[in-house]
């Protein structure tokens, strides 16, 4: 999972860091309200942690921005210590998704970063993706095509999961590469070759496509009906 830390502690990030990334978080930090806007709209994140007081811009001002001019939907968890009714509002007004009280549990926090990106991600409890004709359930590692099963490899499964999550919107190239490998892609052949492989697995057996290249721009699964 990608986040955003927008916090101007040194020793809550520290502490955000210390404990979200054994977890397997990968963590981006800005300093000032500035710094964030900036960070999260040049970057795709799963989920943004913000802190209320800033420097410069502060945490309202901060979500405004991201929400009402930016028009960014990434889920939002904004830190506080200010504990009133009125202050939860004034995160809520502008569009904040959760609110959390310092000092906050990290296993709390953690919890509720993951309940934020399942909703915006639309997973069901039984954590089944499907569209069109596709059937994926996570738990199981189980996917199929209109009843079949696919057999994929392991960072076939995570591509299918990606573009499933997304569609039937693009996912851009470099999306793509930061959700499999992280910050440590491999060279740029690699992930031509994995959508081939999964293009065969997926499409080969079938009359209408449904992975579609968009050159330049990314992927995007369609339905048949898209045709």
């Amino acid at each position: 999972m990608y986040a955003l830390i927008i916090e101007d502690n040194p020793d809550i990030v520290a502490n955000l860091y210390g404990f979200l990334e054994p977890l397997g978080y990968t963590l981006d930090v800005a300093l000032t309200g500035q710094a964030g806007v900036k960070r999260a709209t040049s970057a795709h994140y799963d989920v943004i942690v913000l802190d209320l007081e800033l420097p410069g811009l502060d945490g309202i001002e901060v979500c405004r921005q991201l929400r009402k001019e930016q028009r960014l939907a990434t889920p939002i968890l904004m830190l506080t210590a200010r504990d009133t009714v009125k202050d939860k509002l004034a995160g809520f007004e502008v569009g904040a998704d959760d609110y959390l009280v310092k000092p906050f549990s990290l296993v709390e926090l953690e919890a509720r970063l993951k309940a934020l990106v399942r909703r915006a991600r639309n997973e069901n409890v039984e954590h089944i993706l499907e569209f069109g004709e596709l059937r994926y359930d996570l738990s199981r590692c189980e996917a199929t095509r209109a009843g079949h099963k696919l057999s994929l490899t392991p960072t076939g499964y995570k591509l299918l999961e990606s573009l499933m999550r997304k569609a039937p919107a693009l996912i851009t190239r470099e999306e793509l590469l930061r959700e499999i490998w992280g910050d440590d892609p491999p060279d740029s052949d690699a992930l031509r070759t994995h959508i081939h492989a999964l293009r065969q697995a997926m499409d080969r057996p079938f009359v209408h496509p449904m992975l579609r290249t968009l050159p330049g721009n990314g992927y995007r699964l369609i339905k048949e009906d898209e045709e």
